[in-house]
């Protein structure tokens, strides 16, 4: 037992003086390479300064009302970011106007936003860019009763009633006048603005006979009205004309029965005019957070579905719209390399100092290749001080001995073999301390020599 005990005392008295030697050596190291450090950290300060910010850890996204496609479709981009270690605060709104004012206002929280095409134009985006579509928003025109074809063609007939549309602010009721302007139509006189919940419900109670929205395949809102017998979805039959015109406008086709099979829903083969929804951000916000939307919307939104190829989102769409660098740049070359196998902040943070880094590193791998041969050369100078100082001592004494200066030939060695021993020196030229040690003594013994020589 005893022995177990020494042997632990002794590797631990071991691991003790390992530490202390090398704390020692890291202490030196400093005093002799001082001015090369300093300049070295003086360089690093500088390159952190003008180096982007780091990401915020918390980003606000404008999406849209209860039931609504956006606010599904931001849940899934919460989630997305919340394993990447951001927090996306999503913020309930009115729609894609109030988006779209929300991200060009400097004061405001929202930064990014879902927007509809068609809603800003490039005169208006001033401050923002577009991280390109996401996604066919499709503009809905259910009515009460059976199929009677065409909504073109019916509609004439159609404004004699009334027509339920968004609340004023909202896409739905912007998209609903730019398809009338389109049409030469600048006022209907039975339009009836609401929310879109009670325009459904005023729909299926009888109160209007029609209802134009603007939302997803899978809103809560259009599943709905798909399902309920009692209602038709219009056929835009001139849905490739409207795309033509209005650049911000796409056509979609679908096959009779291609909503449900088992209702019948389309009654016909149909053709609606759709939006693309579109991310539009302030153009300051953070490219690592850039590159993380885009991650997101070809997770999110680049597998097939009803309307879309799989590939075919994230894109630019909207015309309309500045575009952004970072979007464009990974639509063309995908991921950025690190991304795909470092975390998302540490591949962010070298790709953002990548180009700081490379003229420092050719800056700073010089420095550091030097200090070992710097602190050498100053430890070198050190020792060749103490030698010249010696060689000049053996001199006065060999050449001028005066027996009445012992006691200050003594002192001076003294002062020497001091300056020898406070004289910390690497491995590589131990043998040359260890060297003038050996010189000091040999002055001393011969300085000891001729002072009995002249002993009285």
């Amino acid at each position: 037992m005893s022995q177990i005990y020494e042997e632990i005392k002794e590797t631990t008295f071991a691991v003790y003086e390992s530490i202390k030697d090398e704390c020692n050596n890291f202490v030196q190291i400093l005093r002799e390479t001082w001015p090369l450090l300093l300049v070295l950290l003086i360089t690093l300060l500088t390159a952190f300064h003008f180096a982007d910010p780091p990401p915020p850890k918390r980003v606000y996204m404008a999406t849209g009302g209860p039931g609504s496609s956006y606010e599904v479709l931001g849940k899934k981009y919460a989630e997305f970011f919340a394993k990447n270690g951001i927090t996306l605060e999503l913020i309930s709104t009115r729609g894609s106007e109030e988006n779209a004012h929300r991200v060009l206002d400097r004061n405001d929280l929202v930064q990014v936003a879902f927007v509809q095409s068609g809603i800003i134009n490039r005169e208006e985006a001033k401050g923002i860019v577009s991280l390109g579509s996401i996604g066919y928003e499709p503009v809905w025109f259910f009515y009460r009763g059976q199929h009677h074809g065409e909504s073109d063609e019916r509609l004439q007939e159609f404004l004699k009633k009334r027509i339920a549309v968004g609340v004023q602010g909202s896409a739905s009721y912007l998209q609903a006048m730019q398809i009338m302007r389109l049409n030469g139509i600048e006022k209907i006189p039975n339009m009836v603005s609401m929310p879109t919940k009670e325009g459904i419900r005023a729909l299926r109670s009888g109160e209007v006979d029609a209802l134009m929205i603007v939302d997803g395949f899978n809103s809560e809102n259009v599943q709905m009205l798909l399902q309920d017998t009692t209602i038709s979805l219009a056929n835009f039959k001139r849905a490739r004309a409207y795309a033509q015109v209005a650049d911000y406008f796409e056509s979609l086709q679908i096959p009779q029965g291609g909503f449900s099979l088992a209702l019948n829903v389309p009654h016909q083969d149909t053709e609606l005019i759709a939006t693309t929804i579109n991310i539009v951000a302030d153009e300051n916000l953070h490219p690592g957070i850039q590159y993380l939307f885009m991650e997101a919307a070809r997770a999110i939104s680049g597998k097939e579905s009803l309307f879309v190829k799989r590939g075919e989102f994230p894109s630019f769409k909207d015309s309309r719209l500045p575009e952004s660098e970072i979007a464009n740049r990974f639509l063309q070359r995908g991921t950025p390399f690190l991304m795909n196998y470092l975390p998302f902040w540490m591949a962010e943070f070298i790709d953002r100092m990548f180009i700081l880094l490379l003229p420092i590193g050719v800056f700073v791998y010089p420095i550091l290749l030097s200090i070992p041969g710097y602190r050498l050369k100053r430890i070198k100078g050190r020792l060749s001080k103490v030698y010249g100082d010696l060689k000049f001592l053996e001199q006065d004494i060999s050449q001028a001995y005066n027996p009445e200066m012992q006691s200050e030939y003594v002192e001076r060695l003294d002062v020497l073999e001091k300056q020898a021993l406070n004289l910390k020196v690497p491995k590589s030229i131990v043998s040359d301390y260890y060297t003038l040690r050996s010189s000091i003594d040999l002055v001393r013994n011969s300085l000891s020599n001729r002072g009995s020589i002249y002993a009285p």
